[in-house]
């Protein structure tokens, strides 16, 4: 996990001296290729989520030891990253040595976001998913809440309960809890009730607090709904209440 994003970078492989991907290369990648070379794996793949530069800083540093691995992204994220040798197209699964891992688009925190589902029982979330969390909808190349919530909602919560999720900040967690215990699907479930408590965003302006819920660095995520109807996450910090 990288100081001081908290984003991860994930090395993945079938089995010692098997094959291996990363997914993501937002550092600190030095011991991940270490662990490379202590297991005898053959690194051939690395998957991007979306271009954002915690995600990405390092990828540099990846390929000056492994040029010629395969960096993969979604078609539109492909352009805003420097070293990507090709895409990877929602729907596609890749078979890399003893792993099958199916690309899921995510849409919302980028327009491009994909998941990576590992053997049907591990996801790679990226910044649509986190424990206790979800991906804001106000970063470079963001689309809406309507995708975000659609992402969630709709795809990973359709996946199995058992899935292990590891997202693309700080700790795991699973479908299942999440389903259960993120209060941003809780309230979109129906479980529990949205706010109503008029707020300010980004100093002046005026919004209703639907949520102000936790978020992966120990603040706060909030979803807001603007005076024409339109919902949004933003970051907490940037919400003021009473007053």
């Amino acid at each position: 996990m990288a100081d001081p994003w908290l984003s991860n970078t994930y090395l993945v492989a079938d089995e010692e001296g098997g094959t291996a991907v990363l997914i993501d290369a937002g550092g600190p990648v030095g011991p991940l290729l270490e662990a490379i070379d202590e297991n005898g794996l053959s690194l051939t793949h690395v998957l991007l989520t979306h271009h954002h530069h915690d995600h990405v800083a390092e990828l540099g540093e990846v390929l000056e030891r492994f040029p010629d691995v395969a960096v993969l992204a979604h078609p539109d994220e492909q352009e805003a990253i420097m070293g990507v040798t090709g895409t990877i197209e929602p729907g596609d699964k890749l078979a890399i040595g003893g792993l099958e891992i199916e690309a899921i688009h995510t849409p919302g925190h980028t327009g491009g976001m994909l998941n990576f589902l590992v053997d049907g029982t591990e996801l790679y979330t990226g910044d649509t998913l986190f424990k206790g969390s979800v991906g804001g909808v106000r970063a470079p190349g963001s689309t809406s809440y309507e995708d975000l919530r659609g992402s969630i909602m709709d795809t990973l919560m359709a996946l199995p309960h058992e899935t292990v999720v590891h997202p693309g900040h700080t700790d795991p967690t699973t479908i299942g809890d999440e389903w259960e215990q993120n209060r941003f699907v809780r309230v979109w479930r129906g479980l529990d009730p949205e706010g109503d408590e008029p707020c300010t965003v980004f100093g002046d302006q005026e919004a209703t607090l639907v949520l102000l819920g936790d978020d992966y660095d120990g603040g706060h995520k909030a979803w807001v709904r603007w005076p024409d109807g339109r919902d949004d996450i933003v970051p907490g910090s940037q919400v003021k209440t009473g007053g």
